[in-house]
């Protein structure tokens, strides 16, 4: 029977689709905890308070990167290069979306209405990571092998969602609202589209690994067109509302350490 956890048993099952999950994962966690830091030196004067809330958020994402690297040494295995049409982070930028690399290696501070692009690119991509966790936390919370790590993942994307929202609010009640709704639309649409080409290729990448028939390749890829359309016509509304969050100030402190995996 197809279904996600069937899905992800057998890539934890299979060293070489292991690999390569793990490896896409701390790809993409290192590649934010980098632009998160660099965030974090060129904010604007105007909002210095938001400094080290940026740099917890890039902490972060830097030591999941440490922890999925840490899951392969575990198993003995070295991460392999993630292929392009699999980098969820760099393709995002292509289109667009979020701030350019280019932008984020001058010296130059950035602005308020960067400091939204930053904020609503995040709002977006925390919503998809943190429903992503939740669902391996759901499967693998209890997991011996992945169960802690995941935890902790889990964990710090929640906060990292509330906190978009949290900045975001305050930044709409400054006069900034018309700006972060047309921002968080442009980053919507787009993310619906790179997530659905990820997922393809992903599993196109999975399926060789693993072996899988065609049929069953053609009936994953059904599977993800399908989320993609209902995402466009109604799931995407769930990734721009704004609401006040539970978790409040979720990034006011220090990044916690996870000395067992980095």
């Amino acid at each position: 029977m197809l279904s996600a956890r069937s899905l992800f048993q057998e890539i934890l099952d299979n060293d070489d689709a292991y690999r390569l999950f793990c490896s896409i994962a701390a790809s993409g966690e290192t590649q934010g905890g980098w632009e998160n830091a660099r965030i974090a030196a060129l904010v604007p004067e105007s909002q210095r308070a938001l400094a080290p809330k940026i740099a917890r958020h890039g902490a972060d994402e830097d030591k999941h990167g440490r922890i999925f690297q840490a899951l392969l040494r575990k198993r003995g295995l070295e991460p392999c290069e993630v292929p392009g049409d699999t980098d969820y982070t760099m393709l995002l930028e292509r289109h667009g979306i979020g701030l350019a690399h280019a932008r984020l290696q001058a010296d130059t501070p950035l602005s308020e209405q960067d400091i939204i692009t930053y904020l609503a690119h995040s709002r977006v991509t925390e919503q998809r990571a943190s429903e992503q966790m939740r669902m391996l936390l759901r499967y693998f919370g209890d997991h011996p092998e992945l169960g802690r790590a995941v935890r902790m993942i889990s964990d710090d994307e929640d906060n990292h969602l509330a906190y978009c929202h949290e900045e975001l609010l305050r930044l709409a009640r400054a006069g900034h609202g018309p700006a972060i709704h047309r921002t968080l639309h442009t980053c919507v649409r787009a993310e619906l589209a790179v997530y659905r080409d990820v997922s393809l290729a992903v599993m196109a990448r999975m399926g060789e690994v693993l072996g899988w028939s065609g049929a069953r390749g053609r009936l994953l890829a059904a599977g993800i067109h399908a989320a993609y359309r209902y995402e466009r016509v109604h799931g995407w509304r769930r990734m721009v509302s704004l609401a006040p969050p539970e978790r409040r100030d979720p990034l006011g402190g220090p990044a916690t350490a996870a000395p067992e995996f980095a």
